[in-house]
C-alpha cells in the first residue's frame, strides 16, 4: 500500500467541550494519537486532510506519514471517526500509531469485474453477498482491495472465500466456505388462482294454489252437485 499522505497535528493542552468548540471554530478537530508503544496524545488536525483520507480508495486502511509538532514522524492510520449526524461534519478523529514489523488485523472490501455468464447467457440474476472480508497482515502488504473477475461464473455457481485471489502475505480471517456471490434463477412469480364467480343464488320456485289449497278456504261445489241439490229440494217443495 503507498504512503500518499501526510497529517499535520497540533498538540492540544485543553480539553472538554468548550475546548473543542473553540478547535471546531478555529477550522481543526480534535482528536487523539495513540498505540506503537508511544504515549497518549490529544491534538488537533485539519479535517479535510482526514476526509480526503476516508475517500480515497484504501478508505479506513490507509497508512499516512503523522507528524505531531516536536515529535518525530510516524505511520499511523485512522481508527475511529465521529461524524456530525445530519450534514455529517467530521467532530472527532482517532489514530493509531502503525509498528511496520507487526501485523493488523482490519477488513479489506471486495470488488467484482466483468459479467457473469450465468447472466449474460443464461439469464440469471447476479447476486453480490459479502463486500469485505477481515485478513491478517503487516502494514505494507495491506491490499487496497481484493479484486475477482466474476465472468466465468454460471448459473448455480458459487464464488466462496476460498476462491478469492490472496496473496502468500496475506492471511484470510473471514470463515473460508462463506459465499461472496452467486448467481441465481429468477424466480418465477406464483401463478394466482383464477377467481371463482359466485353463482347468483337461484330465486325460489313460486308455486301458484288454486283457491282450494288456501288454507282456510272450502272448495268451491262442482256443477252435478249444484243440479243434484236443486232437484232434491223440488221434490221436498211437492
Amino acid at each position: 500500500m503507498s504512503q500518499a499522505f501526510t497529517v499535520e497535528a497540533e498538540p492540544r493542552e485543553d480539553f472538554g467541550k468548550n475546548s473543542a468548540r473553540r478547535t471546531r471554530r478555529a477550522g481543526r478537530i480534535p482528536g487523539v494519537v495513540y498505540g506503537g508503544g508511544g504515549p497518549v496524545i490529544p491534538v488537533a488536525v485539519d479535517p479535510e486532510i482526514i476526509r480526503d483520507i476516508l475517500h480515497s480508495e484504501s478508505g479506513h486502511n490507509s497508512i499516512f506519514t503523522l507528524q505531531v509538532r516536536g515529535k518525530a514522524p510516524s505511520r499511523a492510520m485512522i481508527r475511529d471517526c465521529q461524524a456530525e449526524p445530519v450534514h455529517g461534519k467530521l467532530l472527532h478523529v482517532d489514530l493509531v500509531r502503525i509498528a511496520l514489523d507487526s501485523k493488523l488485523k482490519l477488513k479489506v472490501a471486495i470488488h467484482v469485474t466483468g459479467e457473469p455468464e450465468g447472466v449474460k447467457l443464461q439469464g440469471g440474476i447476479f447476486e453480490f453477498m459479502l463486500r469485505e472480508v477481515e485478513i491478517e497482515c503487516l502494514p505494507d502488504d495491506i491490499p487496497e482491495a481484493i479484486t475477482v473477475d466474476v465472468s466465468g461464473l454460471t448459473l448455480g455457481r458459487q464464488l466462496r472465500v476460498a476462491d478469492l485471489p490472496m496473496g502468500p502475505k496475506v492471511k484470510v480471517l473471514t470463515d473460508p466456505g462463506r459465499v461472496v456471490a452467486h448467481v441465481v434463477t429468477l424466480k418465477a412469480e406464483e401463478e394466482k388462482p383464477a377467481e371463482t364467480v359466485e353463482a347468483a343464488p337461484a330465486e325460489p320456485e313460486v308455486i301458484r294454489k288454486g283457491k282450494a289449497e288456501v288454507e282456510g278456504e272450502e272448495a268451491e261445489p262442482a256443477a252435478d252437485d249444484k243440479k243434484e241439490k236443486a232437484e232434491k229440494k223440488e221434490k221436498e217443495k211437492k
